[in-house]
């Protein structure tokens, strides 16, 4: 018989271990040891079963074992230092708090320079990757917010995050016998995950309720975790009182059509507002002065914060907007057209054309935000520039990317000028580096100013003693890949009688190699299949054997992607290479841990420059893996020439096919001549000397900027600050900022296409021969159209020419001094030698904006 539902009940505790509850929901012991082994001590057998889920154990362990636990002094004394230990860290000053009373003591003593930090700060993304035992994530979007949650409690930041709780999670990925993939979608219930749900005083769920076409309305859920100090709330729209459509919103994570997935980010943004607002009312937690969008999927938020200032506050819409963008930041992950979320204009016409879901915004605003070239498309990447002041990339190559990319929402701005900045990702160490590594190396949790691999330490560790580590740590990874390979066999419908092969899959002491990540086209998945033979040849050297772990997920709908794990899978089904290929399926948190651990070398190859960030290779990095990588996202900006391996581009190379073709020979060559040789270079004790140095050297210069907690305190000085302290200038005085700024964007809407440069002149300071750092003299005059000479900014603009282009290039500018009668002067040094242009541009200027090409608008001399 089947179950007609499914339902968790959790277990009853005896007085003594009540603390058991505190420790088990709160999810900072995903990455603290000592909790970890408080509970597998309770049942290491169990433990195990039930993969190291703290709530699962309490619900299954025998209740005399606990009954036994509440009599035994030791176990208590332990269970109480530990739960004190986590009030502590959940309440007590950490280096945000400790950053704010510095910047009071200085401003105290006259220092203006330094801007307070923001009270509060709400984070939204549509997927948050803790641990596999909250199972709301797909892939790296996800686990970067995750560690972006972990870091900011460790570091103190007063962050709220916002999410949707999705009924089904990710799909759980298996293989048919021929090796196509195939999607599980588990049945999760909210109340056996570390979650607790927002209640009225009369115990009714706290509902969060958001508009929908026809007068029907959507109603969710809140549910809590509490990921160390930082709530994350998750909206799960399964309410009885929604019709069954509706009931369905927050079924599965990156599900449905895009009805489904506009309704899904609808929720997400206005819905999260809404919900923010209800858990600082209850709570008593201060209300967010900054709004932090990871990429578009929430982008709807800015929306519902400008009806706020319009319905609470009687502000227009301009003044509203201007009020919404000051505290709002903007992370984008794309670095393609193409993986931007657009949904049809009718669509959204749909949802938006009452103004029920958002009372007083009018319609035609909001299709404006989105517009793009295709009329007929809303972007939501547009809208969350347009609704944001500030916004970054991902590392310092995607920043330049999505200058590029974006560059038409500043028609007139060279790329370089674009207001999109960037902050290289980063990731937990204490998430992601094996415990044995910390502790060899001296880590300890994030908490200083310079929080990562304590590296204090790591001299006096010899190179025997590190290489039996990375052997251990491989050994581990081994025993792992033969665990899931024959699980995975069984589920394709092999017999055990048939599977003792997969006992002696792999070897601990041969150089292990790991790819794993999504499967969308430009990750390549198969490129190290263009030459099959040659890399046969590899795996099977008979001096210098190289074993290769593969793991990753297609989205469902993507049987392209599906197709290049199929290939995967069958060239690693050959009983002749089996034994050195693998791949693994339902790859997640808990195989990529062993994977990190264990990898000798970590794999990416993808199309450059498509790759964002890519954060798998820094976790690998954290555990002394090597990386032998493509420049592309973060490798672009770390790699030194000595902490790994730069796979060559065909840059230039405009056929793909012939792309692919070189850089996996580029591959396949640098495996072969230069990785492999390296690791089995052993001296007489049998360490490879040469190749620890290597692993040293990364432990070094990446384990410190690789930490999500430098990721985290960048986004705290660069954009969580200034944008609280942008926001406190417009709302401040009755929105005084908000108006004035408003006001002005007026003017210049009403004068601007009547802004002209008339004339200019470049005259040579005192020399007949232009002389490179020679000073210039540049003249123009300029009809300001009714503007005051205070509201814009006029620069001269000095570039190199080209002798079939004008165009200019690698330019200096320089402000031109106002003289009276619209005319205008600068003295300017000659930035370059050759043959060099200038040009004159008209620019706004207010002290409200955050950068000169913000409202993007210029005047070029013509």
């Amino acid at each position: 018989m089947r179950a007609l539902r499914r339902f968790t009940v959790r277990a009853s505790l005896p007085e003594p271990l009540s603390a058991l509850s505190t420790l088990a929901t709160n999810l900072r012991w995903t990455w603290h040891p000592p909790t970890q082994e408080l509970f597998a001590s309770i049942d290491s057998r169990v433990w195990s079963e039930v993969g190291g889920d703290p709530l699962r154990l309490l619900s299954v362990v025998d209740a005399g074992k606990l009954e036994a636990l509440a009599r035994d002094e030791q176990f208590l004394l332990r269970l109480h230092a530990l739960a004190s230990d986590l009030e502590r860290y959940v309440e007590g000053p950490r280096w945000y708090q400790r950053r704010q009373d510095e910047i009071a003591q200085r401003r105290e003593h006259g220092a203006t320079n330094d801007t307070p930090l923001p009270t509060s700060v709400a984070y939204f993304s549509m997927e948050f990757g803790v641990h596999e035992a909250l199972p709301n994530y797909s892939g790296g979007l996800g686990i970067l917010a995750g560690d972006h949650l972990k870091a900011a409690s460790d570091l103190g930041v007063p962050l709220i995050a916002v999410g949707l709780l999705y009924r089904s999670g990710y799909f759980r990925q298996s293989l048919s016998l021929d090796g196509w993939q195939q999607e599980h979608y588990p049945s999760l219930d909210p109340r056996g995950l570390p979650l607790e749900l927002l209640t009225e005083p009369s115990g009714l769920p706290l509902l969060v309720h958001v508009a929908m076409p026809g007068d029907r309305m959507l109603r969710a859920k809140i549910w809590r975790a509490r990921v160390g100090r930082v709530p994350l709330l998750l909206l799960d729209s399964d309410v009885e009182q929604n019709d069954e459509d509706l009931r369905g919103v927050t079924d599965r994570l990156y599900g449905g059509d895009q009805n489904h997935r506009i309704r899904q980010e609808i929720l997400a943004g206005i819905g999260g507002v809404r919900a923010v607002r209800t858990f600082c009312e209850l709570t008593g937690h201060p209300q967010p002065e900054v709004f932090h969008t990871n990429e578009g999927h929430a982008g709807f938020l800015g929306l519902e914060r400008i009806r706020e200032y319009i319905t609470n506050d009687g502000l227009d819409f301009d003044q509203a907007l201007t009020a919404a963008r000051a505290g709002a930041v903007f992370t984008t992950h794309t670095p393609v057209p193409a993986g931007i979320d657009r949904f049809p204009v009718d669509l959204v016409q749909h949802y938006f054309g009452a103004e029920q879901l958002v009372p007083g915004v009018n319609t035609q605003r909001i299709l404006a935000l989105g517009a793009e070239d295709n009329p007929g498309m809303f972007n939501m990447a547009h809208m969350g520039l347009r609704l944001a002041q500030r916004a970054n990339g991902v590392s310092k190559l995607h920043g330049e990317v999505s200058r590029d990319m974006f560059r038409g929402l500043w028609p007139g701005f060279d790329a370089t000028e674009v207001p999109i900045g960037s902050v290289t990702n980063g990731v937990h160490g204490p998430t992601w580096a094996a415990t044995e590594m910390s502790k060899l190396l001296g880590a300890s949790e994030a908490d200083n100013h310079n929080s990562s691999l304590g590296l204090g330490s790591f001299q006096p560790v010899t190179d025997a003693g590190l290489w039996e580590l990375r052997s251990t740590l491989r050994g581990r990874l081994v025993t792992e890949v033969r665990r899931r390979l024959r699980e995975s066999w069984l589920q394709r419908g092999a017999s055990a009688l048939e599977l003792g092969w997969t006992d002696s899959v792999f070897d601990p002491g041969v150089l292990t190699v790991g790819f794993a990540r999504r499967v969308p086209t430009y990750k390549r998945l198969t490129l190290m299949l263009r030459d099959p033979e040659r890399l046969r040849s590899l795996l099977l050297h008979p001096e210098r054997p190289v074993q290769l772990v593969v793991a990753g997920k297609s989205h469902p709908a993507d049987d392209g992607g599906k197709a290049l794990i199929q290939q995967i899978v069958r060239y690693a089904d050959d009983a002749g290479v089996r034994h050195r290929i693998v791949f693994l399926p339902d790859y997640d948190m808990s195989m990529a841990r062993y994977l990190y651990w264990g990898c000798d070398v970590w794999l990416n190859n993808p199309m450059r420059p498509l790759e964002a960030c890519g954060t798998s290779g820094m976790k690998a990095a954290l555990n002394g893996g090597l990386n032998l990588s493509i420049r592309d996202g973060w490798w672009d900006e770390l790699y030194d020439g000595s902490n790994g391996w730069a796979i060559p581009t065909a840059d230039g190379v405009n056929d793909p096919i012939r792309r692919d073709d070189l850089e996996a020979n580029a591959l396949y060559e640098l495996l072969g001549s230069q990785v492999a040789p390296l690791f089995y270079d052993r001296g007489e004790d049998g360490v490879p000397t040469r190749w620890m140095s290597m692993v040293r050297h990364t432990l070094a210069s990446l384990g410190p900027v690789v930490q999500a907690s430098r990721m985290v305190r960048e986004y705290v000085e660069t954009y969580y600050a200034p944008a609280a302290a942008s926001a406190q200038n417009v709302v401040g005085e009755g929105f005084r900022g908000a108006k004035e700024l408003s006001s002005y964007r007026h003017r210049l809407r009403a004068s601007w296409t009547r802004v002209r440069v008339l004339d200019s002149d470049l005259v040579l300071g005192g020399s007949s021969v232009p002389v490179l750092g020679a000073p210039v003299i540049v003249r123009a005059r300029v009809e300001l159209a009714g503007l005051e000479p205070s509201e814009v900014d006029v620069q001269v603009v000095l570039g190199k020419v080209s002798n079939d282009s004008d165009e200019l290039k690698d330019v200096v500018t320089a402000p031109m001094t106002y003289t009276g009668n619209g005319n205008y002067e600068a003295e300017v040094p000659l930035p370059h030698a050759g043959a060099l242009g200038y040009t004159v541009r008209v620019l706004p200027r207010h002290g409200l904006l955050a950068s000169p090409a913000e409202l993007g608008r210029v005047v070029l001399a013509s």
